[in-house]
């Protein structure tokens, strides 16, 4: 039975009810008054009465400002993304199958028209996520991608983050944030064709505004906050499984740190090492981080790597980080994630920003029966069928007798009309 050894006190339960209304009641608005809706909550909102469709000069601009260097890594991180999405892409295609002779049936794997990605501001400037989402939708062949991002000050988006949605292959992209930034996508504000597919992070208000709109409008996922889990052995390094813990803590309060072990002095060394550790980070990252770690942090002891392994099947982490030996038996044995980073070299980081996976992943356990966002979310698969006078009689009698037994008579007479005109009326086969 696993023990813990620093558990979660956890925080106050968040005000759901109030954040549902408030959302509720704005999306309402910007149903009906639309762009006047939008500006006017930008400007009450975020203090933002600039353009909201940002024009090419200001794109322009931002290049011209971005260090170089920031600029090739962005160069490197955007490769790594578009590559691995497209290799997602190519390993998915049309199916054609003749199921018995005259019965064809089929999927086709057609992408959305438009997708809305939602990049959040807020304490960091998100660049790495204009790139996941993005270049992921382009990727999946999505004809048309609007981005949204919210202002930052007097200058509008951040310039880092603004070239980093235009590299992405950005069509139109908006200075709105929150609720009325995902609503301008789902319902086409500002000249831009209504969204298909909303994606991206963002904060409660975000997350329950892709919640109530979705049904005419798909959604990535319902992501909360980011957590961790690190499963570490013996071999591991007590300083670098501390580090590793406080680097993701860093995302603040409400962001889970978990690790499991089945070496108690590493365990206890960790907990050791860990003030000093969140003492190496700069403000206001350490107070961030340190709030985590207290209130979500957790260290558990368990009997061997079965129990490890047990242990994360059951936390669904969004990021699972195994510092541990036999990484081939970890990578077939864990089952549930949203990403997956095997051995000490692979920092979580790695995936967040530049690896090539994407880090929009499932959250509070949803990595249970969901896996992150991919050029899959922005595929419909759909299906067809066709039949010919081969099949029909066998078809038609097998339907008709599943419909009478149900007691759907229509369907069962649409099937028998097939059978009687086979019969009055054969048709040649096409082949």
């Amino acid at each position: 039975m696993p023990r813990l050894l620093k558990s979660a006190p956890g925080l106050p339960p968040e005000a759901t009810a109030e954040i549902a209304d408030t959302v509720q009641i704005m999306l309402a608005r910007l149903r009906t008054d639309r762009e006047e809706a939008a500006t006017d909550y930008a400007a009450r909102l975020d203090r933002w009465e600039g353009p909201v469709v940002v024009p090419r000069a200001v794109i322009e601009a931002a290049k011209a400002s971005v260090d170089p260097t920031l600029m090739d890594a962005l160069h490197y991180a955007h490769d790594n993304i578009r590559a691995f999405a497209r290799a997602q892409r190519a390993s998915i295609h049309d199916v054609e199958i003749e199921l018995r002779p005259g019965l064809t049936a089929g999927q086709r794997l057609i992408p959305v028209t438009c997708a809305g990605a939602y990049v959040p501001g807020g304490r960091y400037a998100h660049i790495a996520s204009a790139l996941m989402t993005i270049a992921t939708a382009r990727a999946a062949g999505v004809q048309h991608v609007t981005a949204v991002a919210p202002p930052r000050g007097a200058e509008g988006i951040a310039p880092e983050v603004l070239v980093a949605m235009n590299l992405a292959g950005a069509d139109t992209i908006l200075c709105l944030g929150g609720v009325q930034g995902v609503a301008a996508m789902a319902l086409g504000l500002f000249g831009t064709p209504e969204a298909d597919v909303l994606c991206g992070p963002g904060n409660a208000y975000v997350a329950e505004a892709k919640r109530q709109l979705f049904g005419p409008v798909g959604i990535d996922m319902v992501a909360g906050p980011t957590d961790v889990l690190i499963l570490a052995d013996s071999s591991a390094d007590p300083a670098m499984v501390a580090l590793d813990l406080a680097g993701q803590a860093e995302h603040g309060v409400t962001s889970p740190c978990w690790l499991a072990t089945d070496h108690e002095p590493l365990a206890r060394a960790v907990l050791a090492l860990m003030p000093g550790t969140l003492d190496r980070l700069p403000e206001p990252n350490r107070s961030a981080a340190r709030a985590a770690w207290d209130a979500m942090g957790e260290v558990i002891l368990c009997a061997d790597r079965d129990e490890m392994a047990e242990v994360a099947d059951t936390y669904a982490p969004e990021h699972l980080h195994v510092q541990a030996r036999d990484l081939g038996w970890w990578r077939d044995r864990l089952r549930a994630y949203g990403s997956l980073f095997l051995g000490e070299e692979t920092t979580v980081a790695f995936g967040d920003k530049a690896a090539g996976p994407n880090h929009v992943l499932p959250t509070g356990r949803a990595a249970r029966h969901t896996g992150g966002l991919s050029v899959h979310k922005f595929l419909k698969c759909v299906t067809w069928q066709q039949v010919d006078d081969r099949a029909l009689g066998d078809l038609a009698q097998a339907t008709a007798t599943i419909s009478r037994a149900e007691g759907m008579v229509g369907h069962a007479l649409t099937a028998e009309a097939r059978i009687d005109t086979v019969t009055r009326h054969p048709r040649a086969v096409n082949h």
